[in-house]
């Protein structure tokens, strides 16, 4: 079993920032990819950022200047820095893990979700 929890949500006008954060936790052997989605009303989720294991890091290019996504593999950590906001960044932000079990199963993990919320 692998678990997420997600924070960092909440309200903000545009031109703030937030950080989310994202720490797995259970029987991880080791964690290959970490990313955060985003849904806003209406749309489907997209991918917002990815961390992959030993890899560049990638944006959609909505973001790309203004959020950056960082992961402390110590503490199985996925962060995403979210600077400049405009209120079309407003969405539920979910967290997505790939995990190696220690019964070396891959697993993929979704968090339950944080609203960011962003005012004009």
């Amino acid at each position: 079993q692998v678990q997420l929890a997600e924070s960092g949500g909440g309200l903000v006008q545009a031109g703030g920032s937030l950080r989310l954060s994202c720490a797995a936790s259970g029987n991880i052997f080791r964690i290959d990819f970490m990313a955060w989605y985003r849904q806003a009303p209406g749309k489907q989720r997209e991918l917002v950022a990815a961390a992959p294991s030993g890899g560049d890091t990638n944006y959609v290019d909505a973001v790309k200047g203004r959020f950056t996504i960082s992961r402390d593999n110590a503490k199985n950590t996925v962060y995403l820095q979210m600077n400049s906001l405009k209120p079309e960044d407003t969405a539920v932000y979910y967290c997505h893990v790939t995990v190696l079990t220690i019964i070396l199963k891959n697993v993929e993990v979704w968090g339950q979700g944080t609203l960011v919320t962003v005012s004009s």
